[in-house]
């Protein structure tokens, strides 16, 4: 009989702060934490074979071990080592199970199994296998499951899954779907859906009362995280509010993370707050006395305000403002001068600032061509208006200094609009029932010059008819002349206002984090962590869980952060859902058909990447399509690598099953829909995984990192426009009066408000922070889990085509 072999199993766990961190000394939480998972024999260990029982058919027990401490001298990490004796025909360790029998949760970090070297052989201990966990394990005591399955480090379809793992992996899989009934806890591993039914708060303030997203035909909406918290005692289908809104324990920050998150959020709070102090809350609508008091925001610093003299802003950022008095020592930094401002100070009052923004700023995908002349509204003119535009063929030839006519520009692709009328005029007059705040749909119009950049030519204002008045709408142009210029400045700051709120409802919440998030469920419910697709996707999903249900907490919640500072202020939920149900498809969210379906390409088999550039210099798609170009060919090495035919794409039950979730679950209100790509072969898996990836890495990126260079300084993207134009009719005499008299107050009382302004400031500031522990793209955070060669060989490819 063969002789058992010595295995030696050295697990790593992450020493983390956890509760501690809350005291803001991370030194002396770590030493306590140390001495708490550093004791006793705390971790249990068993290995599990890839085999069967060739006598009974049955899994083969699991080799035990307690594992004990050998090092905690890492300021990181403590180690633990456990010793099995495997005997002969136990056949490959294909899983550990790890039990976590002390009294808090751990963060385990992996598991690598080594034996001593053959013979006499004194040398190092030789690996046999690594396994992944990056992972919280739960007390045993705490009514968490016992053991925890970690599989090794090699991807495995459902077919080719060792016979002795196989129970494993689908209870696994099971217990992360939950049984869809109960509240969640913090430290549950469940993912379930659920309807964005937690915005309002009815049974607090009558007025926070807001409609469910998802599960209509007047709101669809894509599926949330459910938390299973208790219905409303005003509303049964809203859900009630309390503590932290429940992500699984494994989509929370690391504790790197949270500090930063933390320490970034109180100081660009500490920002906001100093402005409201300094208004005495008597009126939180206050605008900014002059320029020079904005300019101020970058250059002083400020005393740090009682948290008790907050006021409503406590009611937005609570929590955050109770660290207030702990933080800083009395004297508040001020915000960092944004990069647009560095360069030019007074670049947000130039045409061609506004113009360079829509191709190289943070909204690059509102831009899009006139393929038609004149432009036309697609809304029903019974209820708002003529569909014609008040853009008129002789108003754009004129602003083109009749260098050629509409008809010419057309035909040669050379205008351009931002087209906010249909989007917006549905909810013009609901928003203007609304205290500080109005709104227009809008439309504005570009030449393409023949030196490649945009002109800026045109913007038309609409005000849908009421039953009390005729629709309203004007052109306004540049002007050389005074009073007309300043208009056109207005003009301007109530399109960027419309563009903001694009930006944000849209372009980044909607179809970078509240559409993802489906993807993120269905792929933890449907995959195994064993699965070649669940690896290659899960380093693209991380944190987006975590910071949608902070935005449910304080960004998109009824009085929260986007209501309180953006012109659609309570109906910005409506919107997203509105631009959800009439724009948002799947198969539009590829770069290369994105830039297709505005007209800002075309396809060109000639042509690098296949697409020739309607503008050559538009930054965006220029560095995007490089991008999509690396991630798709890395993609279609990965999956050539797991899927030889269609047949092993149509047979994979994992992934058809967590497709099909997607579609009819996550995206429910959407199931229907033609456009859906079906996962029938190698192709058609690679452009929907490079569509993913693309869209929680680059595309995010895009509409996301910019937000304080651009947005930080808000004259040049302001977030709201709070007064009408003084031109819009029926007239009224006063305004009119008061901004012929003075036409730069005016057009301050159309920007934001302080308390407004500095409080998206901080928000801008606090979302385009790099996190200590970000991910990159072709990094190692983003690298396979396995060691196969062709898989590691074609990663260093992506790797190096993105240094390109």
């Amino acid at each position: 009989m063969a002789a058992a072999v010595r295995v030696t199993a050295v697990a790593t766990v992450k020493v983390t702060v956890g509760g501690f961190l809350n005291s803001l000394t991370p030194s002396n939480a770590i030493d306590n934490i140390k001495d708490l998972i550093g004791s006793g024999t705390s971790l249990y260990l068993e290995l599990v074979s890839s085999e069967l029982d060739t006598r009974t058919g049955q899994e083969k027990p699991t080799l035990r071990s307690y594992a004990h401490k050998v090092a905690d001298d890492d300021a990181e990490v403590v180690t633990y080592e456990a010793d099995f004796d495997v005997p002969a025909g136990f056949g490959a360790v294909g899983a550990v199970l790890v039990t976590n029998e002390h009294h808090t949760e751990i963060f385990l970090e992996d598991v690598k199994l080594s034996s001593p070297p053959a013979g006499d052989d004194d040398g190092t201990d030789v690996p046999l296998l690594a396994i992944r966990c990056n992972s919280w394990v739960q007390p045993k005591s705490g009514g968490a499951p016992g053991r925890r399955v970690f599989f090794a480090n090699k991807p495995s379809l459902p077919s080719q899954t060792p016979p002795g793992l196989q129970s494993y992996r689908k209870k696994d899989l099971e217990h992360k779907r939950g049984n869809g009934s109960g509240q969640r806890k913090a430290n549950d591993r469940i993912y379930d859906y659920d309807m964005y039914n937690d915005l309002g708060d009815p049974d607090n303030d009558a007025d926070k009362a807001r409609p469910v997203l998802g599960g209509s035909k007047q709101f669809p909406y894509p599926r949330r995280c459910r938390t299973g918290r208790p219905a409303t005692t005003k509303d049964p289908k809203t859900e009630t509010k309390g503590g932290d809104n429940y992500v699984p324990r494994d989509e929370a920050f690391s504790d790197v993370k949270t500090l930063q998150f933390s320490m970034t959020t109180v100081r660009s709070v500490l920002h906001a707050a100093v402005p409201a102090v300094q208004s005495t809350l008597i009126d939180p609508n206050l605008g900014f006395p002059s320029f020079f008091v904005v300019d101020k925001l970058f250059e002083d610093g400020v005393d740090l305000p009682q948290a008790d003299q907050l006021g409503f802003l406590g009611g937005v950022v609570p929590r955050l403002l109770q660290a207030l008095s702990d933080v800083s020592g009395g004297q508040v930094l001020a915000f960092d001068t944004p990069a647009n401002v560095k360069k030019d100070k007074f670049a947000w009052l130039r045409d061609e600032e506004f113009a360079r923004e829509t191709l190289a700023g943070v909204n690059p995908y509102a831009i899009e061509l006139v393929r038609e002349f004149p432009l036309k509204s697609k809304l029903d003119p019974a209820v708002y208006g003529p569909a014609e535009s008040a853009i008129t063929a002789d108003v754009l030839e004129r602003q083109m200094r009749h260098v050629m006519t509409v008809a010419e520009a057309v035909k040669q692709k050379r205008l351009f609009m931002l087209d906010y009328h249909d989007l917006f005029l549905p909810y013009v007059h609901k928003i203007r029932a609304l205290e500080n705040t109005t709104m227009y749909g809008s439309r504005t119009v570009f030449f393409l010059c023949d030196d490649g950049t945009l002109w800026l030519l045109a913007i038309e204002l609409t005000r849908p008819a009421s039953p009390s008045q005729p629709q309203w709408r004007r052109v306004f142009t540049p002007s050389t002349d005074t009073i007309e210029s300043w208009l056109w400045r207005m003009a301007k700051s109530h399109v960027r206002a419309h563009d903001s709120g694009h930006h944000e409802l849209i372009s980044h919440w909607l179809r970078t984090h509240c559409a993802v998030e489906p993807y993120i469920i269905a792929a933890n419910r449907q995959l195994s962590e064993m699965h070649p697709i669940y690896q290659l996707l899960h380093p693209h999903f991380r944190y987006t869980m975590k910071i949608n249900a902070l935005a449910r907490s304080a960004l998109i919640n009824a009085g929260g952060i986007i209501e309180l500072s953006f012109s659609p202020g309570k109906y910005s939920m409506e919107l997203s859902s509105m631009a959800y149900d009439k724009l948002w498809r799947f198969d539009m969210e590829a770069l290369p058909t994105d830039l297709i379906r505005r007209g800002m390409a075309e396809e060109d088999p000639e042509s690098e990447h296949g697409l020739k550039l309607t503008i050559k210099d538009y930054p965006f798609a220029n560095d995007g399509l490089l991008i999509w170009d690396a991630i798709k060919g890395w993609v279609q090495a990965y999956v050539a690598r797991f899927y030889p035919d269609a047949g092993s794409v149509t047979g994979d039950g994992e992934l058809q099953a967590f497709w099909t979730e997607v579609r009819t679950v996550g995206h429910g209100d959407k199931k229907d829909a033609e456009w859906w790509p079906r996962l029938e072969t190698p192709a058609s898996l690679v452009h929907t995984l490079t569509t993913i990836i693309w869209v929680t890495s680059a595309h995010h990126a895009a509409v996301n990192f910019g937000q304080y260079d651009f947005g930080g300084y808000f004259l040049n993207r302001p977030s709201i426009a709070r007064i009408k134009m003084p031109v819009e009719e029926p007239v009224d005499a006063g305004a009119l009066a008061a901004f012929l008299d003075n036409p730069d107050q005016a057009l301050r009382e159309c920007f934001p408000s302080q308390v407004q302004a500095t409080l998206v400031m901080a928000v801008l500031d606090l979302l385009s922070t790099h996190s200590p522990d970000e991910e990159y793209l072709g990094g190692l955070e983003t690298a396979p889990w396995n060691d196969d060669d062709t898989v590691q060989s074609a990663y260093r490819q992506f790797n190096e085509r993105l240094k390109c």
